[in-house]
């Protein structure tokens, strides 16, 4: 379920309540507003059921992946072992060859399935999500070999950020990331958190090929619709838009006219910092 039928369910279970204030009665202002604060708790309340879901999966998933997918592996490395211990001295060439492709395919197995289940692993938040989105941008940099920055505003909220709070805003830039990586083709990308006085907005640039239109209204699509529900969560937006030109470029160096895609997740500092989603902090456990 993604965030647009979070907002179809919470508004349909009051469309009857709307229809009849105005139609019959005259909805007052001050009752149009509960009832827009009744749909909005509403809308946090799916979404947070929606976030948790995806992340005890995210659990189940690394388990799996360490406790099956590993073992299997690990067997198989020892029957490989076991091949070329027993392989003849006179054994043509090409066994010797393909034992080390098998040896070497196995590697990038292994590599790529503890990179997966340390990504679906809540990551640590005990420094704060500063701390750890400059972290995790590092590894991203010296995985990827991306050009990657992080930059963030000096506001001591964010150090009072409650665990599920800072997961929410971890979780979209590894999202954002992941999908520059997987699917921009870019040289470069940046992180940036910027905070006023009512949000705070996480902003993700490269200098990739951009994101089509179709892409854009896609709930499915990039894993847009977990990043949204993170967002919805605390009453803040997403936002993937192309990107074009000069001046649009991460850096603002671009000559070449490249595109670009920026993702724009925005939380609210009232729900963020409130005590109203401890539920989901069982999450982390």
């Amino acid at each position: 379920m993604d965030t647009s039928t979070v907002v179809r369910l919470a508004a349909h279970s009051s469309t009857p309540l709307l229809r009849d204030g105005f139609g019959e009665s005259g909805l007052t202002a001050e009752s149009a507003e509960r009832e827009l604060a009744r749909l909005r708790a509403r809308v946090r309340e799916l979404s947070t059921e929606l976030v948790r879901a995806q992340e005890a999966a995210c659990r189940h998933v690394a388990r799996e992946l360490h406790d099956g997918v590993g073992a299997e592996l690990t067997a198989t490395r020892f029957a490989l072992a076991g091949v070329e211990t027993w392989l003849p001295a006179d054994a043509p060439a090409q066994c010797s060859a393909a034992l080390a492709v098998a040896n070497r395919s196995l590697d990038a197995v292994c590599t790529a399935t503890r990179q997966a289940v340390a990504e679906l692993h809540a990551p640590a938040l005990e420094a704060g999500i500063v701390g750890a989105l400059a972290q995790w941008t590092g590894d991203f940099a010296a995985r990827t070999q991306l050009r990657t920055s992080f930059v963030c505003a000096a506001d001591v909220r964010l150090t009072r950020l409650p665990a599920d709070a800072a997961l929410a805003v971890f979780r979209v830039a590894q999202e954002a990331l992941n999908n520059v990586a997987k699917h921009a083709r870019a040289q470069s990308a940046d992180v940036r958190i910027e905070t006023s006085r009512r949000h705070l907005t996480l902003i993700v640039c490269d200098d990739g090929i951009g994101v089509s239109r179709n892409a854009q209204r896609s709930n499915g699509h990039f894993g847009l619709s977990g990043m949204k529900a993170r967002c919805a969560a605390f009453d803040g937006t997403l936002r993937v838009t192309a990107r074009r030109g000069q001046n649009d470029s991460p850096r603002g160096d671009s000559s070449d006219g490249s595109r670009g895609t920026r993702v724009r997740a925005r939380f609210a500092w009232d729900a963020m910092l409130a005590d109203g989603h401890a539920g989901l902090r069982a999450v982390q456990s």
